[in-house]
């Protein structure tokens, strides 16, 4: 039977999504809401007045976002933003061992990804430098491991023949990847097809259409942006 959203519960109101108009570190909690089928409003930081307006109304528990207002919570930090949306949506497996897989496998992709996110903010040597590093760790360390799990079980899905959020923090990072360089799946068949399988899932492939709420490859414009409003004043070096 194929994988269908677990949105049936009626929502008072949408989630609302604090951050930069831009992907970041919010980009992956973007994907996890569209995978589930929910629509989100977005706030996004413009000003540092914006920000310090969050710090003084006691918002941000670390100083930091994203935040993401649902629930009647303002819940801060990525990994337990994405983990209350996995476990809420029925994308955290069926028992302790399918979520302990899934924590391992995105945790894989958030190292790979965390290539790919300071990218924006290197100078023009070090971004050569960083693309080498992130094509290196894709094809070398990362992909081969998604690869092989795909192969050893013969299933569609990375955890227990189930979408779950490790199949949609995969393909987030499969695509970022492919936007560096395009032929990084070219030995990687198992891969291939689940690119195929996973981006024909309705919910994703919506996600995937113009007008939905995908950031997309950050530009000077977002730079910019968090820089001013976080007052980055240093120079983030490559990996």
């Amino acid at each position: 039977m194929p994988w269908r959203p677990r949105n049936c519960e009626i929502m008072a109101e949408k989630p609302k999504l604090y951050y930069f108009d831009g992907r970041g570190k919010m980009e992956s909690i973007r994907w996890l809401f569209a995978a589930a089928g929910v629509e989100c409003e977005e706030e996004f930081l413009e000003t540092r007045e914006q920000y310090e307006k969050l710090l003084q109304d006691g918002s941000l528990l670390f100083q930091q976002v994203p935040m993401v207002e649902m629930d009647g919570m303002k819940m801060v930090q990525t990994r337990a933003i994405l983990s209350y949306i996995a476990g809420k949506y029925n994308l955290y497996g069926k028992d302790l061992k399918e979520r302990a897989l899934i924590d391992t496998y995105v945790e894989g992709t958030t190292d790979l990804m965390g290539f790919i996110l300071l990218f924006p903010f290197l100078s023009p040597e070090d971004k050569e430098k960083q693309l080498a590093v992130i094509v290196e760790k894709a094809t070398k360390r990362y992909f081969p491991v998604y690869e092989k799990i795909l192969k050893d079980h013969g299933q569609e899905f990375l955890v227990g023949n189930q979408f779950s959020w490790a199949d949609v923090q995969l393909i987030e990072a499969i695509l970022m990847v492919e936007e560096k360089s395009s032929s990084v799946l070219a030995e990687f068949p198992q891969l291939q097809a689940f690119k195929a399988r996973i981006c024909n899932i309705p919910t994703i492939k919506k996600f995937l259409e113009p007008g939905s709420l995908r950031k997309p490859v950050p530009d000077d414009k977002y730079v910019e942006t968090v820089r001013r409003v976080l007052q980055m004043y240093y120079n983030v070096k490559a990996t």
